[in-house]
């Protein structure tokens, strides 16, 4: 992002502290990085009071960023704490917003994202995994999501269930509700410190009081112009890294990676374009949901090729499993499989 972080000096201090010595750990033991992540909300970089939609937007859009250049993992927790954070933000459920709010912006508990399935199904490509019955003072959800990531005990996650065929309702779930099983997931080809569950509900009851929204349906097309929108940064926090590590092995073997075809100048004018694309959907007042998802597709496609245009500048070296070009490469096709995927992108982008 071409704006700046007035607080980028503290910002570089959490990294370096909370985050750089950690990246190894994350990567190949499957730590999780949570110590950072509520760090950023005490020294206040979740705050959105007295600021406008844009304004927070692009300093939490940045903030993806610089944590994607260092890793993306965290990054990704990250994004699931924004993604859940808005929901709260665009509630009309004020009793839940205030109470759950202040708490989420300074630091004292995380949201995650329970909506890759809904989005999924709101794309024609699935069927809503969760079912919610009607019963005094709430609703009683079942069924299963098979990943939900960026939980712990004490934290908070949205996501969609079924009354019927003509309706849908939003929720926002703590973890140590009764009846909700998790069990953690990983194994996954990088990505593994990203505190991801499968969540079982058993019968779950939800109060009133806990719901986002009665017409799930209307307030999908609320968020969901901000939830694409916060991945964007995650591709190119991954791609300005991959870029710096080509500047680097630029005089290795005498130059010889001057022949590839693919130079550090070819990925440095995509992100310029990108972020340019960025620029413009700040300059208007209103923005097709779409127009955003198609600047996320094109930086989807940039993310593998930059990652892949580093592997080959740093040959052998960058073939090491943990070293950061094979970690990039990794982040990458995960980027390319987070919902949207790409092929859920194209789908909707073909119409």
């Amino acid at each position: 992002m071409k704006s700046s972080l007035v607080e980028k000096p503290l910002l570089e201090n959490i990294i370096s502290e909370k985050l750089k010595p950690f990246v190894k750990k994350i990567d190949s033991e499957a730590y999780y990085a949570r110590d950072y992540l509520l760090q950023l909300g005490k020294e206040g970089f979740f705050n959105s009071e007295g600021r406008s939609e844009a304004e927070y937007l692009l300093k939490e859009m940045q903030l993806v960023e610089e944590t994607a250049k260092v890793c993306m993992t965290t990054a990704f927790c990250l994004w699931c704490h924004l993604a859940g954070l808005t929901y709260v933000r665009k509630t009309k459920n004020y009793e839940l917003k205030n109470k759950l709010l202040p708490l989420m912006e300074n630091g004292q508990t995380l949201a995650a994202t329970g909506l890759s399935n809904p989005m999924k199904y709101y794309a024609g490509l699935e069927k809503l995994h969760l079912r919610a019955e009607e019963t005094d003072g709430g609703y009683i959800l079942s069924g299963v999501l098979p990943a939900v990531s960026n939980l712990a005990d004490s934290h908070w996650f949205g996501t969609i269930a079924s009354v019927n065929e003509n309706r849908r309702v939003m929720f926002l779930v703590p973890c140590n509700i009764k009846g909700l099983k998790r069990k953690e997931k990983a194994g996954f080809l990088g990505v593994n410190g990203s505190a991801t569950y499968s969540c079982q509900f058993d019968q779950v009851f939800i109060p009133h009081n806990l719901v986002l929204a009665e017409d799930a349906d209307e307030f999908v097309e609320e968020i969901r112009p901000t939830f694409i929108l916060y991945q964007i940064p995650l591709g190119i926090g991954v791609t300005k890294a991959s870029l710096e590590s080509i500047h680097k092995v630029k005089s290795r073997q005498n130059g010889c990676n001057q022949f590839l075809q693919k130079q550090a100048d070819d990925i440095d004018e995509a992100i310029q374009q990108i972020e340019e694309k960025i620029g413009e959907l700040f300059s208007v007042e209103s923005v097709n949901w779409k127009e955003i998802a198609k600047i996320r597709l094109e930086t989807a496609y940039l993310t593998l090729e930059a990652t892949q245009t580093s592997m080959l500048h740093n040959g052998s070296a960058g073939y090491l499993q943990y070293c950061d070009p094979s970690r990039r490469l990794r982040e990458a096709y995960f980027y390319a499989n987070l919902t949207p995927t790409i092929k859920h992108l194209e789908k909707v982008l073909s119409f």
